[in-house]
């Protein structure tokens, strides 16, 4: 029996100083750390985001000249994608609660796990400085020849910073599977386990399989920097199409990366907040899966106008069709669980609604661009700022903000201002139609992206995009104040304040240091509402 003293400690108690946080083996300190991370870069790139709309608010310049609004795009894209979107569910909420769901006492390499985050540090700390010291201004897809004719180092160093970050990726990634197979609780088969680790089991391979791909075309764009051999610039003979294709082998993959864990998160938040088991358990599960090999074989749908065959352009317009297939089944499956659920409309509940709307949008758009002669008009325009932006921020950060309400009580065993909340949702998820749903018409009267200037037609509706910006600026502040708000003042939260079935709910809130009191022992299927 474990006494009123013993459940008092816990995992934020257990030791104390931040020296023991630098150096904890702890998943959970792991994750929060990974959480402080990642909210500090979002707060970098969200800061550039806002620039590059206040410039783009009225044709002309209005802060910056054309030079600095290209390295302000390339702040914006390299923090949000490699220090964000890719690492902010698998690195935060997966590392903190992968173990809870499946019953064990941690990762199955816990130093790893620690020199992952270092990795991140590291190479965003290189990043950094890539991107202030040395200018860098090729975009966050590092193109060449650009990136390779800049007379500054400062690609490299981008490069570079992404390089180490991709090892925390990696260890990540590993970790994960290891976990997966090796650290179940007694009776946990694979059709036991919450969705959400099948989200992260799925990601995880991506992760190792997808980011060497990436790490060795960055060794060779920094080889054809420093030591002139020709890979990629047409002048020493190389091919700045093959560019494209290794590029774009990691980085859709990438989106699944980023979409694969957020998708987890919503199967949890709607089970939940329905009070129903899922619908198509095995479908949802199979279907992560599925998405992740499909994602493989898509890449060459970025590069429809980049010369390649009809006869390989026809293949991966229908392959990047097939990924909607399960993304589909998902999303039936989702509204087949709310269909006659008790649904309790919180602040998760409603964050998981707006990643229906919006990631909907967002996939029927993406099955649009995989049309060729569709795409060939839209290709570098803002109906792909718009579209992409749907998928990613809509999808991911949409799940991220849903998920640090629903498992908030349990990590800091404290309960959050549920109106502040749901205000924040509003303002976000208004902001966000009224920010980039004009950029669908935008990008289909022809304005391209990545222009510093623009016809004065398009004004009106840029206008309106930036005063949507600014909707989800407020909304993410209102957010920041919950969570503070929360740790400093919330009333004390119960074991499982939302009546989930998942284990991380059968353990004290925040968890001990070992997770659980006593080893859970697996009876019977996941989500089982009484």
């Amino acid at each position: 029996m474990s006494s009123a003293a013993d459940k008092s400690k816990n995992y934020l108690n257990h030791e104390k100083g931040l020296w023991s946080w630098l150096t904890t083996l702890d998943h959970k300190r792991i994750g929060i750390m990974y959480m402080i991370t990642v909210m500090l870069f979002f707060l970098i790139g969200g800061i550039f985001a806002l620039l590059i709309r206040f410039e783009l608010f009225s044709t002309g310049g209005q802060i910056v000249d054309a030079d600095g609004y290209n390295r302000m795009m390339t702040f914006h894209g390299a923090i949000m994608v490699f220090m964000v979107i890719i690492p902010g569910i698998p690195a935060f909420l997966g590392n903190f609660f992968l173990p809870l769901h499946l019953g064990a006492k941690d990762v199955a390499f816990p130093k790893v796990n620690l020199m992952s985050w270092y990795c991140l540090i590291i190479g965003a700390a290189i990043s950094f400085f890539s991107l202030f010291a040395e200018k860098v201004a090729t975009g966050w897809t590092f193109y060449t020849p650009y990136s390779i004719s800049e007379t500054s180092n400062g690609a490299i160093l981008l490069v570079l910073g992404a390089f180490v970050m991709g090892f925390s990726s990696i260890l990540t990634g590993l970790n994960f599977v290891a976990t997966t197979h090796r650290l179940r609780a007694p009776g946990m088969g694979f059709f036991q386990m919450p969705l959400f680790v099948w989200g992260l089991y799925s990601t995880a391979i991506l992760q190792i399989i997808a980011t060497p791909v990436l790490a060795i075309t960055l060794l060779l764009l920094a080889a054809e920097k420093t030591m002139g051999i020709g890979f990629f610039d047409p002048k020493l003979g190389g091919d700045p199409v093959l560019f494209q294709h290794f590029f774009w082998f990691y980085s859709h993959p990438a989106v699944y990366i980023m979409i694969l864990p957020a998708m987890g998160i919503i199967s949890e938040l709607i089970t939940a907040f329905s009070r129903k088991v899922i619908f198509g358990y095995k479908a949802i599960a199979f279907s992560s899966v599925g998405i992740a090999a499909v994602s493989f074989f898509v890449w060459g749908h970025h590069m429809f106008v980049s010369g390649q065959s009809q006869v390989a352009g026809v293949i991966f317009s229908f392959l990047t069709m097939l990924v909607g297939v399960p993304t589909a089944i998902k999303t039936f499956n989702w509204v087949a669980t709310m269909y006659k659920g008790s649904i309790q409309f919180q602040s998760p509940m409603l964050y998981a609604m707006g990643f229906l709307f919006l990631f909907t949008i967002g996939g029927v758009t993406g099955v649009m661009l995989a049309v060729m002669a569709v795409d060939v008009h839209f290709h570098d325009t803002y109906f792909v700022v718009a579209h992409f932006h749907y998928v990613m921020v809509g999808g991911t950060l949409m799940a991220i903000m849903g998920g640090i309400y629903y498992w908030f009580p349990k990590m800091f065993g404290k309960m959050y201002n549920e109106f502040m909340a749901q205000l924040s949702f509003l303002f976000i998820f208004v902001g966000f139609n009224v920010t980039f749903f004009p950029q669908f018409i935008l990008g289909a009267q022809g304005m391209p992206r990545r222009y510093f200037d623009y016809l004065p037609a398009f004004e009106p509706l840029n206008r309106v995009s930036t005063v949507g910006s600014w909707l989800i600026a407020i909304g993410f502040l209102i957010g920041l104040y919950v969570i503070i708000n929360g740790l400093l003042k919330g009333k004390k939260a119960p074991d499982n304040p939302w009546g989930a079935k998942t284990l991380e709910w059968q353990t004290s809130s925040p968890p001990p240091h070992t997770n659980f009191h006593e080893q859970p022992v697996v009876t019977g299927g996941p989500y089982e509402f009484r």
